[in-house]
């Protein structure tokens, strides 16, 4: 038999947020990665809450390796969102029980230490605003050399938004930090809204999602009951689009994504268009190819791993 190979170790940034929430219960319990840390960054929620949010849930999955959990850092207000389907705590009102977990060191030196310890061993999934990126890179610019490789859940390959008509959310809050980030000579890979979203998640879910009688499904369970019931309200649609869980399922089977490589930059000074990802698509381009772009999926195959990926949760738990 081939050697079973090493699991991949993975950083996740996140700013739970119910899809990110979903996306670290799947992460936990995923044979496949070593979660070395679990950062928080404001986004979906303000800092404090998003602290709050990563360490009770990570408190209460209580997964066989616990990671390390890094602090947000209360940054510059975040702009308004124009509507949210997470509650007014991001996790939809499940009421777990808040814990303060060990260490309370700000996500920047948790990654920044992470790194060190383990150079070029380490992806970081960036399911959130790029800022705890980017206030690395700024700590230390040598640190880009020992990244082995960003995945970030950001941006829109045809300026086709959701925060604003051009812009998505995660670039939106922090244009200046999504730019930092993007034009870092480091491999990257971007899952921009469009890819998401070909990932349309139905009411039908609920009946496949594990049974309640386990921590993680309990948890998702009651979620994603809520994030359906808010879109159906807000929005009128009966189905749900978890971006950063179809980011995350990008990590962990990226042979089901299409991709190609691309000259990217953020706007971040445009009236109408901050937090823009632009690619230069000119027929004689002009910038350096710098990231890859993920611009389409096998949607019910990804759609097969997020429930495959949840019931192991569930069976762990």
């Amino acid at each position: 038999m081939p050697p079973i190979p090493a699991p991949r170790k993975v950083i996740l940034d996140v700013d739970p947020g119910i899809d990110d929430a979903v996306a670290l219960t799947m992460a936990l319990f995923d044979p496949r990665l070593e979660v070395v840390a679990v950062t928080a960054v404001g986004g979906n929620v303000g800092a404090d809450q998003a602290t709050a949010n990563l360490q009770a849930l990570v408190g209460y999955l209580d997964p066989p390796r616990l990671p390390r959990i890094g602090n947000a850092d209360d940054g510059a207000a975040l702009p308004e969102k124009p509507y949210s389907i997470n509650g007014a705590d991001g996790l939809g009102g499940i009421e777990l029980p808040r814990v303060q977990l060990h260490g309370g060191h700000f996500a920047e030196k948790v990654i920044w230490e992470c790194l060190k310890a383990h150079p070029r061993e380490i992806t970081i999934v960036a399911l959130g605003p790029l800022t705890n990126i980017s206030r690395v890179l700024k700590r230390d610019p040598s640190i880009a050399e020992l990244i082995g490789g960003l995945v970030i859940c950001g941006g829109t390959a045809h300026a086709a938004g959701n925060a604003t008509p051009t812009a998505d959310f995660n670039f939106y809050c922090d244009p200046a930090a999504a730019r930092h980030v993007i034009r870092e000579p480091l491999t990257k890979t971007l899952v921009p809204l469009e890819t998401t979203a070909q990932v349309l998640l139905g009411f039908e879910l609920l009946a496949e999602l594990p049974d309640d009688f386990s921590r993680a499904g309990k948890a998702v369970r009651g979620m994603l009951g809520h994030a359906f019931r808010a879109q159906r309200q807000i929005l009128g649609r009966e189905g749900i689009c978890l971006h950063d869980v179809v980011a995350l399922v990008a990590v962990t089977n990226p042979e089901l994504f299409e991709r190609t490589t691309v000259a990217a930059d953020v706007e971040t000074q445009g009236e109408l268009t901050a937090g823009t990802l632009v690619i230069d698509r000119r027929q004689i381009r002009q910038w350096r190819p710098n990231a890859d772009l993920l611009v389409g999926c096998d949607a019910a195959a990804v759609q097969d791993c997020i429930l495959r990926s949840l019931r192991a949760a569930a069976d762990a738990t």
